[in-house]
């Protein structure tokens, strides 16, 4: 009799799980993850115009990158990137700088192709309405000096972007996103705070511009609130990007310590399954979180202090069931005080998204977290 109320108490909760996700609008198809470098990489390692050869973006450390750019002179490295935009936009340990121009010629290049789609009599009325979609936001990610750090058009598109100076900045943070963002969600007028590049921006300013902020849309997040949201297939993919990411800007930045990691809903399932060490993230912040994939923070590293936001009373997330059965759920909830994350407040934000609009309680300690300050 114990073990049939077991089972059963098991199936109510999968149930459970399955049914709250469906209420926000369940999606049945899955995401493949976009892995690996973009294409491209072939004619890369295979110019040695500058003498040397080029590290192979599949297989090549961060640090073997920079060791291969630190041997050239300027002008050979904008050479490359004028060759291989693709390639060194999103070379993680390539300069800075250097990423920056390379993904002004990638969106470039892109913008013209769709615009060209959009005009191709051969497609149809979607695949101009499509072609336009996607011009005009290469168009905005173009405009008024932005800084593209990655940019990547395969599948729904990936995107990252900084705000302020990493080669001067004391301090640095990165936004992990969750569910159904992507190249064209990544920045919304509508939801000014809910988004990657919305929440770098206010946490910038926050910290008066002296914290220079990644706005990271670097994986394949889920759609809709579906089997992608309740498993951990597309965390892992993501996990396993946003350490090359950190890895990155360890040996292409230098800031007086390492990132400041802000994991937003399913993003804080991604930094839970990729655990940094203090090399890669000075701490980890969750918040809006179905939980981290593990089930405590001492299956973290100690050494990287860890704070869970207090969810506000109308965040959805409150209703996901926190488990894992099945292949299903996230784990412990990081707010419970079980858990072991060091709490945080959210005073003044509202719903999901809400957690770093101006004037919160929650985005006030960010920047405080961001700076060093606590």
């Amino acid at each position: 009799m114990r073990k049939f109320r077991a089972r059963r108490a098991i199936a109510a909760t999968a149930v459970a799980l399955v049914a709250v996700l469906g209420a926000g609008g369940w999606a049945a198809d899955t995401q493949t993850a976009v892995t690996g470098p973009p294409p491209g990489g072939a004619a890369w390692t295979a110019d040695t115009a500058s003498g040397l050869r080029p590290p192979d973006p599949a297989t090549a450390t961060p640090a073997q990158v920079a060791a291969f750019f630190a041997e050239l002179t300027p002008e050979q490295q904008d050479a490359l990137a004028a060759r291989h935009p693709l390639v060194v936009g999103n070379l993680d340990g390539a300069p800075v700088r250097l990423r920056y121009r390379a993904n002004t010629l990638a969106l470039t290049a892109e913008r013209d192709r769709e615009l060209a789609r959009a005009a191709d009599p051969a497609l149809t009325p979607q695949d101009h309405r499509a072609a336009r979609t996607r011009a005009e936001r290469y168009r905005t990610l173009l405009d008024g000096g932005r800084q593209i750090l990655a940019f990547d058009p395969r599948g729904r598109g990936q995107v990252a972007e900084v705000y302020g100076d990493l080669a001067t900045a004391r301090r640095t943070a990165v936004i992990v996103p969750g569910s159904d963002v992507d190249l064209l969600s990544f920045d919304r007028a509508g939801d000014p705070y809910g988004t990657p590049a919305g929440m770098a921006r206010t946490l910038h300013g926050a910290t008066d511009g002296q914290t220079a902020v990644v706005a990271w849309a670097g994986y394949t997040t889920p759609v809709g609130l579906g089997p992608d949201a309740a498993t951990e297939d597309l965390a892992r993919a993501g996990a396993t990007r946003l350490t090359r990411l950190l890895d990155g800007l360890a040996v292409s930045t230098s800031p007086q310590a390492p990132p400041t990691v802000f994991c937003h809903s399913y993003g804080s399932v991604v930094c839970g399954l990729a655990r940094p060490n203090p090399a890669r993230a000075s701490g980890l912040v969750v918040l809006g979180s179905p939980g981290m994939g593990v089930d405590s923070a001492a299956d973290l590293d100690p050494r990287v202090p860890l704070w869970a936001t207090t969810r506000n009373g109308s965040d959805w997330i409150g209703d996901v069931p926190n488990v894992r059965l099945f292949g299903l759920g996230h784990g412990a909830d990081p707010t419970d005080p079980d858990f072991g994350a060091r709490p945080l407040p959210a005073t003044g934000s509202h719903g999901h998204s809400g957690y770093f609009a101006p004037g919160t309680a929650s985005l006030a300690t960010y920047a405080a977290i961001a700076q060093g300050r606590v």
